[in-house]
């Protein structure tokens, strides 16, 4: 069976920097997709970019902690502040929005809200995924799955990273990789069925997740010969500044090189 890649850039629209990251590692390098935050102050910018290069494919990352909202705060006034920010504790979010019912409402309001802004910006939904992979959150699932022909879901982001593959590729943060393999591993078993019903696609493998924020040269040298076959989905935060190792990462020709000479064909969700 072929290898096929999706490569992502999460948080287009976060910043400028990590706006012209995103276009110039499509334009001069390996990265063929990138998720839209729909609330953040450059996202007009990045839609504006992702217009010019018709063959980014444009995804939502879905933003429910650490960002903006797309509704007025007294709209869910249990979600963000007066300021319209989502709490930036990704662990106390998880369990408010689990154990709290009548917060179950509010995130509706705002997931439809943001899927809404996307659709106005008139980019093709080429996949849906979340900040921080809240997308797979027991409670915020549900809510996809229920609405997903209203929402025009067709492909979305299973994370789950392979763990013992990871270890031999680096060391270090184990206890930061165990956790977050188990919880995916979970997480990511649970809505496989219900993907597979209402046949929304996803690849079969996701990396990115336990090298988070270290998708550096050096790593991506060691993945690319151990893809799996079939479709898999590296992602990564490439910007110029805060994460330009990342940045170098997906322009580096050695890596160009590589995929080439493996064979590697380069996709969007779209191709799936």
């Amino acid at each position: 069976m072929n290898r096929r890649l999706i490569v992502n850039a999460d948080d287009f629209g976060r910043s400028r920097p990590v706006n012209e990251a995103v276009v110039r590692a499509h334009c001069e390098g390996i990265l063929t997709t990138a998720s839209l935050m729909v609330n953040e102050p450059d996202a007009p910018e990045a839609v504006m970019l992702a217009r010019r290069n018709p063959r980014l494919g444009v995804g939502l990352h879905l933003t429910l902690l650490c960002g903006r909202s797309a509704c007025a705060p007294e709209l869910i006034p249990g979600l963000v502040n007066d300021r319209g920010e989502f709490t930036d504790n990704p662990v106390r979010a998880g369990l408010r929005y689990f154990f709290h019912r009548s917060l179950r409402e509010q995130l509706r309001t705002e997931i439809h809200a943001q899927f809404k802004a996307f659709q106005a910006t008139g980019l093709p939904l080429d996949h849906v995924n979340g900040h921080l992979h809240l997308h797979l959150h027991p409670v915020v699932f549900r809510i996809l799955m229920q609405d997903a022909d209203r929402l025009g879901i067709r492909r979305l982001r299973l994370t789950r990273d392979r763990f013992w593959m990871s270890a031999r590729l680096a060391g270090g943060r184990w206890a930061y990789r165990a956790t977050h393999a188990l919880i995916y591993l979970f997480l990511a078993g649970r809505a496989r069925g219900p993907l597979r019903r209402r046949g929304i696609r996803h690849t079969r493998a996701v990396f990115g997740l336990l090298q988070d924020s270290r998708v550096d040269e050096a790593h991506l040298l060691k993945l690319l010969p151990r893809l799996p076959a079939g479709d898999s989905e590296l992602y990564s935060h490439p910007s110029l500044d805060n994460f330009k190792h990342e940045f170098d990462a997906l322009i580096s020709p050695r890596v160009k090189e590589q995929i080439g000479r493996l064979g590697i064909q380069l996709i969007r969700y779209g191709d799936l």
